[in-house]
C-alpha cells in the first residue's frame, strides 16, 4: 500500500511539474492571399506564426537558435535572437507570438524574426545544395496544436531537403511528420544537408 501511495505521489509530481512548464503552441502559415501565396512560393519566401500559450510564460524570455546539420552530425549552432540582453523582451503576458521569416535563394538561407515589439538582425547561411532543393517544414503535421516544454530546446521548423527513395520519388512530409526525433532526421532519412529552428523560453 505504502508503495502505491509513493508511486500515486511522484505521478502526481511529475504531472504537475509538466503541467507547470507545458506551453501550448499554434500557428498560422503564409499568406491569406492566394497570389500573394503563389509569388512567395515562386520567389521562395516562407513566413510562419507561431503563438505561444502558458500560465508560467509571463516573465520570460527566449533564446532561438538555428542548428545546422551534415552528414547526421550537428556541425553548427547559430544565435538567431537573444531575449535575454534587456528586460524589455520579457513576455508581458500568458500569450506570445513570433513570425519567422526565411528566404531560400542563390545558395544562401535568410533568417528573420518578428515580434510585437521587435525585428531581430537579419543573418544568412551557406547551402550545399541547389536552393530549389530546400524547403521550410514545421512538425504540426494533421495536429492543431502542439505541447512543448519551456524548458526545453525545442526544434519547431526546419529546412530540409527531401528523402529519396529507390523508386526515384521524393517527400518532404514524410521527414517530418515521422517520429524520429529532429536531430536524427539526417541519418534517418539519408538527409546531406538540413537545419533545424529551436526556441527555449528561460
Amino acid at each position: 500500500m505504502k508503495f502505491k501511495n509513493l508511486l500515486l505521489l511522484l505521478t502526481l509530481a511529475v504531472n504537475f511539474s509538466f503541467a507547470q512548464n507545458n506551453i501550448i503552441v499554434t500557428n498560422n502559415y503564409g499568406s491569406k492571399n492566394s497570389e500573394i501565396q503563389n509569388l512567395l512560393d515562386f520567389e521562395k519566401i516562407y513566413f510562419e506564426q507561431f503563438n505561444f500559450e502558458g500560465k508560467d510564460l509571463k516573465g520570460k524570455q527566449y533564446v532561438i537558435n538555428l542548428q545546422e546539420f551534415s552528414d547526421g552530425k550537428l556541425v553548427n549552432t547559430s544565435l538567431l535572437f537573444d531575449g535575454r540582453e534587456t528586460d524589455y523582451f520579457k513576455i508581458k503576458s500568458n500569450k506570445e507570438s513570433l513570425t519567422f521569416l526565411f528566404k531560400i535563394a542563390d545558395g544562401k538561407l535568410k533568417t528573420y524574426i518578428r515580434g510585437v515589439r521587435f525585428g531581430s538582425k537579419k543573418s544568412y547561411f551557406n547551402l550545399k545544395s541547389d536552393s530549389d532543393d530546400y524547403t521550410l517544414k514545421d512538425f504540426f503535421g494533421n495536429k492543431r496544436e502542439l505541447n512543448i516544454d519551456a524548458n526545453q530546446e525545442t526544434p519547431i521548423l526546419a529546412i530540409i531537403t527531401p528523402t529519396k527513395h529507390a523508386d526515384g520519388s521524393t517527400s518532404y512530409c514524410e521527414v517530418v511528420q515521422s517520429n524520429v526525433k529532429p536531430e536524427n532526421l539526417g541519418t534517418h532519412f539519408s538527409i546531406p544537408h538540413y537545419f533545424l529552428v529551436t526556441i527555449q523560453f528561460k
